[in-house]
Protein backbone atom coordinates (compact mmCIF):
# COMPACT_ATOMS: atom_id res chain seq x y z
CA UNK A 1 0.00 0.00 0.00
CA UNK A 2 1.26 3.85 -1.11
CA UNK A 3 2.00 5.72 2.21
CA UNK A 4 -0.46 8.04 2.70
CA UNK A 5 0.36 11.59 4.13
CA UNK A 6 -2.26 14.38 4.94
CA UNK A 7 -5.23 15.38 7.26
CA UNK A 8 -6.80 11.83 6.63
CA UNK A 9 -3.77 10.00 6.56
CA UNK A 10 -4.90 6.70 8.18
CA UNK A 11 -8.35 6.63 7.46
CA UNK A 12 -9.28 3.84 4.93
CA UNK A 13 -12.53 4.38 3.02
CA UNK A 14 -14.21 1.73 0.74
CA UNK A 15 -15.73 3.13 -2.11
CA UNK A 16 -18.49 1.42 -3.52
CA UNK A 17 -19.05 4.36 -5.58
CA UNK A 18 -19.19 4.73 -9.62
CA UNK A 19 -20.73 7.89 -12.31
CA UNK A 20 -19.52 10.94 -10.69
CA UNK A 21 -21.24 11.99 -7.25
CA UNK A 22 -19.81 9.15 -5.21
CA UNK A 23 -16.08 9.30 -6.89
CA UNK A 24 -15.57 12.99 -6.97
CA UNK A 25 -16.25 12.85 -3.07
CA UNK A 26 -14.20 10.21 -2.40
CA UNK A 27 -11.73 11.46 -4.95
CA UNK A 28 -11.51 14.85 -2.76
CA UNK A 29 -10.83 12.12 0.78
CA UNK A 30 -8.19 10.49 -1.36
CA UNK A 31 -6.09 13.87 -1.63
CA UNK A 32 -6.75 14.39 1.66
CA UNK A 33 -4.93 11.43 2.32
CA UNK A 34 -7.63 8.72 2.99
CA UNK A 35 -6.70 5.35 1.69
CA UNK A 36 -9.61 4.81 -0.57
CA UNK A 37 -10.22 1.54 -2.47
CA UNK A 38 -12.56 1.42 -5.07
CA UNK A 39 -14.75 -1.49 -4.95
CA UNK A 40 -15.72 -2.06 -8.98
CA UNK A 41 -17.99 -4.83 -10.93
CA UNK A 42 -16.21 -6.44 -13.47
CA UNK A 43 -17.28 -4.16 -16.04
CA UNK A 44 -15.57 -1.32 -14.38
CA UNK A 45 -17.20 1.66 -13.86
CA UNK A 46 -19.02 3.28 -16.12
CA UNK A 47 -17.26 6.30 -16.70
CA UNK A 48 -14.16 4.22 -17.65
CA UNK A 49 -16.19 3.60 -20.84
CA UNK A 50 -17.31 7.63 -21.91
CA UNK A 51 -14.24 9.13 -24.18
CA UNK A 52 -12.40 10.65 -24.74
CA UNK A 53 -9.46 7.98 -23.91
CA UNK A 54 -6.06 6.54 -24.79
CA UNK A 55 -7.29 3.33 -23.99
CA UNK A 56 -10.04 1.24 -23.22
CA UNK A 57 -11.86 1.72 -19.31
CA UNK A 58 -9.46 4.81 -18.98
CA UNK A 59 -11.92 7.71 -19.90
CA UNK A 60 -11.62 11.24 -19.10
CA UNK A 61 -13.87 11.90 -16.70
CA UNK A 62 -13.06 8.47 -14.51
CA UNK A 63 -9.46 9.72 -14.83
CA UNK A 64 -9.80 12.82 -13.11
CA UNK A 65 -12.63 11.32 -10.39
CA UNK A 66 -10.43 8.61 -9.47
CA UNK A 67 -6.91 9.88 -8.63
CA UNK A 68 -5.58 8.69 -5.39
CA UNK A 69 -7.79 5.42 -5.06
CA UNK A 70 -6.77 1.08 -5.36
CA UNK A 71 -9.07 -0.71 -7.65
CA UNK A 72 -10.36 -4.39 -6.29
CA UNK A 73 -12.57 -6.20 -8.74
CA UNK A 74 -15.66 -7.81 -6.68
CA UNK A 75 -18.61 -9.65 -8.29
CA UNK A 76 -21.59 -8.69 -5.23
CA UNK A 77 -23.80 -11.01 -6.73
CA UNK A 78 -21.49 -14.21 -5.50
CA UNK A 79 -21.68 -14.74 -1.96
CA UNK A 80 -18.03 -14.82 -2.23
CA UNK A 81 -18.10 -11.38 -3.08
CA UNK A 82 -20.45 -9.72 -0.42
CA UNK A 83 -18.02 -11.54 2.13
CA UNK A 84 -14.97 -10.08 1.01
CA UNK A 85 -16.26 -6.61 1.26
CA UNK A 86 -17.25 -7.69 4.87
CA UNK A 87 -13.41 -8.44 5.39
CA UNK A 88 -12.48 -5.23 4.27
CA UNK A 89 -15.05 -3.60 6.13
CA UNK A 90 -13.62 -5.00 9.55
CA UNK A 91 -10.75 -3.05 8.70
CA UNK A 92 -12.36 0.06 7.40
CA UNK A 93 -13.21 3.50 8.77
CA UNK A 94 -15.96 4.50 6.41
CA UNK A 95 -17.98 2.49 3.91
CA UNK A 96 -19.57 4.71 1.01
CA UNK A 97 -22.09 4.06 -1.60
CA UNK A 98 -24.29 5.82 -4.16
CA UNK A 99 -26.84 3.29 -5.46
CA UNK A 100 -29.97 3.11 -3.93
CA UNK A 101 -30.09 2.02 -0.10
CA UNK A 102 -33.08 -0.84 -1.35
CA UNK A 103 -30.51 -1.96 -3.71
CA UNK A 104 -27.66 -2.00 -1.04
CA UNK A 105 -29.88 -3.73 1.39
CA UNK A 106 -30.54 -6.29 -0.92
CA UNK A 107 -26.84 -7.35 -1.70
CA UNK A 108 -26.84 -7.22 2.44
CA UNK A 109 -24.30 -4.26 2.54
CA UNK A 110 -26.49 -1.77 4.21
CA UNK A 111 -25.63 -0.47 7.51
CA UNK A 112 -27.13 -3.03 10.17
CA UNK A 113 -25.47 -6.05 8.42
CA UNK A 114 -22.27 -3.75 8.48
CA UNK A 115 -21.93 -3.14 11.77
CA UNK A 116 -22.31 -6.58 13.23
CA UNK A 117 -18.85 -6.59 11.71
CA UNK A 118 -17.23 -3.69 12.16
CA UNK A 119 -19.71 -1.65 14.96
CA UNK A 120 -17.37 2.12 14.25
CA UNK A 121 -17.70 1.88 10.78
CA UNK A 122 -19.43 5.11 8.80
CA UNK A 123 -22.06 4.20 6.46
CA UNK A 124 -22.82 6.82 4.22
CA UNK A 125 -25.57 6.24 1.61
CA UNK A 126 -25.06 9.10 -1.36
CA UNK A 127 -28.59 8.77 -2.85
CA UNK A 128 -31.25 10.25 -4.81
CA UNK A 129 -33.93 11.24 -2.58
CA UNK A 130 -34.05 11.11 1.21
CA UNK A 131 -35.45 8.01 2.94
CA UNK A 132 -38.68 9.34 4.76
CA UNK A 133 -40.38 10.82 1.53
CA UNK A 134 -42.11 8.86 -1.11
CA UNK A 135 -39.26 9.48 -3.49
CA UNK A 136 -37.12 6.87 -1.13
CA UNK A 137 -37.06 4.48 -3.99
CA UNK A 138 -36.74 6.61 -7.14
CA UNK A 139 -33.79 6.87 -9.31
CA UNK A 140 -32.10 9.51 -9.87
CA UNK A 141 -29.43 10.88 -12.53
CA UNK A 142 -27.88 14.44 -12.24
CA UNK A 143 -30.54 15.52 -15.12
CA UNK A 144 -33.17 14.62 -13.12
CA UNK A 145 -31.99 16.21 -9.79
CA UNK A 146 -31.50 19.50 -12.28
CA UNK A 147 -34.68 19.62 -13.40
CA UNK A 148 -36.77 18.27 -10.13
CA UNK A 149 -34.84 21.26 -8.05
CA UNK A 150 -36.37 23.96 -10.67
CA UNK A 151 -33.23 25.01 -12.40
CA UNK A 152 -34.39 24.47 -16.04
CA UNK A 153 -37.04 26.68 -15.29
CA UNK A 154 -34.68 29.29 -13.99
CA UNK A 155 -32.53 29.45 -16.69
CA UNK A 156 -35.69 30.58 -18.88
CA UNK A 157 -36.49 32.90 -16.39
CA UNK A 158 -32.90 34.11 -17.19
CA UNK A 159 -33.67 34.07 -20.70
CA UNK A 160 -33.34 30.81 -22.83
CA UNK A 161 -34.87 29.94 -25.04
CA UNK A 162 -36.20 26.92 -23.76
CA UNK A 163 -35.63 25.41 -20.19
CA UNK A 164 -32.48 23.87 -19.88
CA UNK A 165 -29.99 21.81 -17.76
CA UNK A 166 -26.50 23.88 -16.58
CA UNK A 167 -23.77 22.20 -18.85
CA UNK A 168 -22.05 20.86 -15.52
CA UNK A 169 -22.91 18.30 -13.27
CA UNK A 170 -24.05 20.39 -10.79
CA UNK A 171 -26.46 17.97 -8.94
CA UNK A 172 -23.47 15.48 -8.59
CA UNK A 173 -20.69 17.38 -7.32
CA UNK A 174 -22.78 19.76 -5.21
CA UNK A 175 -23.64 16.60 -3.23
CA UNK A 176 -20.44 15.46 -3.51
CA UNK A 177 -19.51 17.92 -1.73
CA UNK A 178 -21.89 17.53 1.35
CA UNK A 179 -20.58 13.65 1.58
CA UNK A 180 -17.36 14.90 1.86
CA UNK A 181 -18.04 16.78 5.27
CA UNK A 182 -20.54 14.09 6.11
CA UNK A 183 -17.55 11.87 5.83
CA UNK A 184 -15.36 14.15 7.61
CA UNK A 185 -17.88 15.27 10.70
CA UNK A 186 -18.98 11.35 11.40
CA UNK A 187 -15.19 10.27 11.59
CA UNK A 188 -15.33 13.56 14.23
CA UNK A 189 -18.31 12.68 15.88
CA UNK A 190 -16.96 8.74 15.91
CA UNK A 191 -13.97 9.86 18.44
CA UNK A 192 -15.70 11.39 20.51
CA UNK A 193 -18.42 8.64 21.15
CA UNK A 194 -16.28 5.40 19.95
CA UNK A 195 -19.17 4.68 17.48
CA UNK A 196 -20.28 4.62 13.96
CA UNK A 197 -23.49 5.49 12.62
CA UNK A 198 -25.40 5.62 9.16
CA UNK A 199 -25.55 8.99 7.22
CA UNK A 200 -27.88 9.56 4.06
CA UNK A 201 -26.83 12.25 1.41
CA UNK A 202 -29.54 13.19 -0.97
CA UNK A 203 -29.59 14.75 -3.84
CA UNK A 204 -32.62 16.26 -4.27
CA UNK A 205 -32.78 17.68 -0.84
CA UNK A 206 -29.05 19.20 -1.59
CA UNK A 207 -30.41 20.84 -4.32
CA UNK A 208 -32.87 22.17 -3.68
CA UNK A 209 -30.94 24.11 -0.36
CA UNK A 210 -29.02 25.09 -2.96
CA UNK A 211 -31.49 27.15 -4.92
CA UNK A 212 -33.73 27.49 -2.76
CA UNK A 213 -30.97 29.59 -0.78
CA UNK A 214 -31.24 32.04 -3.19
CA UNK A 215 -34.66 31.75 -5.10
CA UNK A 216 -37.02 31.44 -2.57
CA UNK A 217 -37.36 35.02 -2.44
CA UNK A 218 -41.00 36.71 -1.63
CA UNK A 219 -41.97 32.57 -0.77
CA UNK A 220 -39.79 32.76 2.16
CA UNK A 221 -42.42 34.85 3.52
CA UNK A 222 -46.51 33.70 5.07
CA UNK A 223 -48.37 35.11 3.58
CA UNK A 224 -46.09 35.58 0.31
CA UNK A 225 -44.23 38.93 -0.12
CA UNK A 226 -43.61 38.44 -4.08
CA UNK A 227 -42.76 35.69 -6.50
CA UNK A 228 -39.92 33.20 -6.11
CA UNK A 229 -36.52 34.22 -8.00
CA UNK A 230 -33.61 36.93 -6.86
CA UNK A 231 -33.67 39.36 -9.35
CA UNK A 232 -30.06 40.05 -9.72
CA UNK A 233 -29.33 36.41 -11.08
CA UNK A 234 -32.35 36.14 -13.81
CA UNK A 235 -32.51 39.43 -15.17
CA UNK A 236 -31.24 39.00 -18.87
CA UNK A 237 -28.12 41.34 -18.78
CA UNK A 238 -26.55 39.66 -16.02
CA UNK A 239 -23.90 37.63 -18.01
CA UNK A 240 -20.11 38.31 -19.51
CA UNK A 241 -20.11 41.74 -20.96
CA UNK A 242 -19.74 42.93 -24.74
CA UNK A 243 -17.04 45.12 -25.03
CA UNK A 244 -15.82 47.00 -27.94
CA UNK A 245 -13.48 43.57 -28.81
CA UNK A 246 -14.68 40.56 -26.90
CA UNK A 247 -16.29 39.72 -23.34
CA UNK A 248 -15.40 41.08 -20.18
CA UNK A 249 -16.68 39.76 -16.40
CA UNK A 250 -17.76 42.68 -14.30
CA UNK A 251 -19.22 43.33 -10.92
CA UNK A 252 -19.81 46.83 -10.02
CA UNK A 253 -21.36 46.05 -6.51
CA UNK A 254 -21.24 48.25 -3.47
CA UNK A 255 -21.52 51.93 -3.40
CA UNK A 256 -17.66 52.22 -3.27
CA UNK A 257 -17.59 50.73 -6.01
CA UNK A 258 -19.84 52.03 -8.12
CA UNK A 259 -18.68 55.67 -7.28
CA UNK A 260 -15.88 54.84 -8.40
CA UNK A 261 -17.12 53.04 -11.60
CA UNK A 262 -18.66 56.39 -12.45
CA UNK A 263 -15.25 58.43 -11.97
CA UNK A 264 -13.64 56.38 -13.76
CA UNK A 265 -15.61 57.03 -16.71
CA UNK A 266 -15.51 61.01 -16.29
CA UNK A 267 -18.72 61.34 -14.49
CA UNK A 268 -18.62 60.99 -11.05
CA UNK A 269 -21.67 63.05 -10.56
CA UNK A 270 -24.16 60.61 -11.26
CA UNK A 271 -24.02 57.99 -8.37
CA UNK A 272 -25.56 60.69 -6.62
CA UNK A 273 -27.77 62.27 -9.62
CA UNK A 274 -29.57 59.27 -10.91
CA UNK A 275 -31.54 57.53 -7.77
CA UNK A 276 -31.06 54.06 -9.68
CA UNK A 277 -27.66 54.13 -8.31
CA UNK A 278 -27.65 55.55 -5.45
CA UNK A 279 -28.19 52.92 -2.89
CA UNK A 280 -27.91 49.25 -3.00
CA UNK A 281 -31.52 48.70 -2.20
CA UNK A 282 -32.46 51.38 -5.65
CA UNK A 283 -29.87 49.13 -7.43
CA UNK A 284 -31.88 45.80 -6.63
CA UNK A 285 -35.60 47.46 -7.39
CA UNK A 286 -33.96 48.85 -10.76
CA UNK A 287 -31.86 45.63 -11.56
CA UNK A 288 -32.59 45.17 -15.12
CA UNK A 289 -31.90 48.95 -16.23
CA UNK A 290 -28.87 49.16 -14.37
CA UNK A 291 -27.46 46.16 -15.85
CA UNK A 292 -28.75 47.38 -19.41
CA UNK A 293 -27.18 50.83 -18.96
CA UNK A 294 -23.48 48.99 -18.01
CA UNK A 295 -24.08 46.44 -20.75
CA UNK A 296 -24.28 49.98 -23.21
CA UNK A 297 -21.22 51.57 -21.78
CA UNK A 298 -18.97 48.37 -21.58
CA UNK A 299 -19.04 48.31 -25.58
CA UNK A 300 -17.68 51.88 -25.91
CA UNK A 301 -13.73 50.45 -24.81
CA UNK A 302 -12.14 47.11 -25.54
CA UNK A 303 -11.75 44.14 -23.11
CA UNK A 304 -7.82 45.23 -22.46
CA UNK A 305 -8.92 49.10 -22.18
CA UNK A 306 -11.54 48.45 -19.48
CA UNK A 307 -9.47 45.96 -17.63
CA UNK A 308 -6.99 48.66 -17.06
CA UNK A 309 -9.37 51.04 -15.92
CA UNK A 310 -11.43 48.68 -13.66
CA UNK A 311 -8.17 47.39 -12.15
CA UNK A 312 -7.14 51.06 -11.69
CA UNK A 313 -10.30 51.45 -9.66
CA UNK A 314 -10.56 48.52 -7.89
CA UNK A 315 -13.97 47.67 -9.34
CA UNK A 316 -13.93 43.40 -9.55
CA UNK A 317 -13.09 42.05 -13.07
CA UNK A 318 -11.95 39.04 -14.63
CA UNK A 319 -11.81 37.39 -18.20
CA UNK A 320 -14.14 35.23 -19.80
CA UNK A 321 -12.14 31.78 -19.86
CA UNK A 322 -12.81 28.64 -21.74
CA UNK A 323 -11.56 25.18 -20.23
CA UNK A 324 -8.32 26.14 -22.51
CA UNK A 325 -7.81 29.07 -21.09
CA UNK A 326 -7.74 28.01 -17.67
CA UNK A 327 -4.99 25.54 -18.41
CA UNK A 328 -3.05 28.68 -19.17
CA UNK A 329 -3.73 30.49 -16.50
CA UNK A 330 -0.96 31.66 -14.47
CA UNK A 331 -2.88 32.18 -11.34
CA UNK A 332 -3.88 28.17 -11.41
CA UNK A 333 0.01 27.20 -12.84
CA UNK A 334 2.24 29.38 -10.08
CA UNK A 335 -0.41 28.04 -7.13
CA UNK A 336 0.26 24.50 -8.89
CA UNK A 337 -3.51 23.83 -9.16
CA UNK A 338 -3.13 22.54 -12.90
CA UNK A 339 -0.55 20.21 -12.48
CA UNK A 340 0.64 17.99 -15.53
CA UNK A 341 1.65 14.28 -14.22
CA UNK A 342 2.49 11.18 -16.38
CA UNK A 343 0.24 7.84 -15.66
CA UNK A 344 1.33 4.39 -16.12
CA UNK A 345 -0.56 3.72 -19.05
CA UNK A 346 -1.98 6.67 -20.23
CA UNK A 347 1.21 8.55 -20.60
CA UNK A 348 1.18 12.50 -19.88
CA UNK A 349 -2.46 14.03 -18.48
CA UNK A 350 -3.43 17.80 -17.07
CA UNK A 351 -5.36 17.36 -13.90
CA UNK A 352 -6.04 19.71 -11.11
CA UNK A 353 -5.09 19.70 -7.63
CA UNK A 354 -6.53 19.68 -4.45
CA UNK A 355 -7.91 23.69 -3.48
CA UNK A 356 -7.17 23.71 -0.26
CA UNK A 357 -3.73 25.15 1.71
CA UNK A 358 -3.06 23.46 5.08
CA UNK A 359 0.07 25.01 7.48
CA UNK A 360 -0.03 21.86 9.43
CA UNK A 361 -1.27 18.49 7.54
CA UNK A 362 -1.13 20.04 3.75
CA UNK A 363 -2.89 17.14 0.64
CA UNK A 364 -0.19 14.77 -0.50
CA UNK A 365 0.55 16.94 -3.83
CA UNK A 366 1.93 13.29 -5.71
CA UNK A 367 -1.55 11.64 -5.32
CA UNK A 368 -1.24 8.08 -7.42
CA UNK A 369 -2.60 8.35 -10.82
CA UNK A 370 -6.39 6.63 -11.27
CA UNK A 371 -6.07 2.51 -11.27
CA UNK A 372 -6.42 -0.19 -13.95
CA UNK A 373 -9.52 -1.76 -13.39
CA UNK A 374 -8.82 -4.70 -10.66
CA UNK A 375 -5.48 -3.21 -10.26
CA UNK A 376 -4.87 -4.11 -6.86
CA UNK A 377 -7.36 -6.75 -6.27
CA UNK A 378 -4.70 -9.24 -4.80
CA UNK A 379 -3.15 -6.79 -2.83
CA UNK A 380 -6.52 -5.48 -1.13
CA UNK A 381 -7.38 -9.02 -0.50
CA UNK A 382 -3.69 -9.81 0.75
CA UNK A 383 -4.51 -6.98 3.21
CA UNK A 384 -7.83 -8.61 4.41
CA UNK A 385 -6.14 -11.99 5.47
CA UNK A 386 -6.81 -13.86 2.31
CA UNK A 387 -4.13 -16.34 1.70
CA UNK A 388 -2.52 -16.46 -2.19
CA UNK A 389 -4.74 -19.96 -2.62
CA UNK A 390 -7.87 -18.01 -2.06
CA UNK A 391 -7.19 -14.98 -3.90
CA UNK A 392 -6.55 -17.44 -7.33
CA UNK A 393 -9.64 -19.52 -6.26
CA UNK A 394 -11.77 -15.83 -5.99
CA UNK A 395 -10.49 -15.35 -9.46
CA UNK A 396 -10.72 -18.55 -11.28
CA UNK A 397 -14.80 -18.53 -9.99
CA UNK A 398 -14.75 -15.27 -11.51
CA UNK A 399 -15.74 -13.14 -8.25
CA UNK A 400 -12.40 -10.94 -8.42
CA UNK A 401 -10.04 -10.11 -11.02
CA UNK A 402 -6.68 -8.54 -11.52
CA UNK A 403 -5.19 -6.05 -14.04
CA UNK A 404 -1.42 -5.52 -13.67
CA UNK A 405 0.72 -2.66 -14.57
CA UNK A 406 3.40 -5.15 -15.74
CA UNK A 407 1.32 -6.80 -18.40
CA UNK A 408 -0.10 -3.95 -19.45
CA UNK A 409 3.16 -1.82 -20.14
CA UNK A 410 4.81 -5.25 -21.51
Amino acid sequence: MTTQSGPLAGIRILDMTSVIMGPYATQILASLGADVIKIETPDGDNMRHVGPMRHAGMGHIFLHANQGKRSIVLDLKQPQGREAVLSLAEHADVLITNVRPQAIARLGLDYESVRQRNPRIIHVSCCGFGQDGPYAEKAAYDDLIQGATGLPWLMQQYGAEAPCYAPVTMGDRVTGLHAVYAVTTALYAREKSGTGQAVVVPMFEAMSQLVLGDHLAGLSFEPPEGEPGYARLLTAHRRPYQTRDGYLCVLIYNDKHWRNFFAAIGDPERFTRDERFSTHRMRAAHIDAVYAEVASLMRERTTAEWQALLDEADIPNMPMNSPADLLEDQHLRQTGFIREVIHPTEGAIRTTGNPTSWSQTPPNPEVSPAPLLGQHSAEILAEAGYSVQQIEQLIASGVTACHSLDKENS
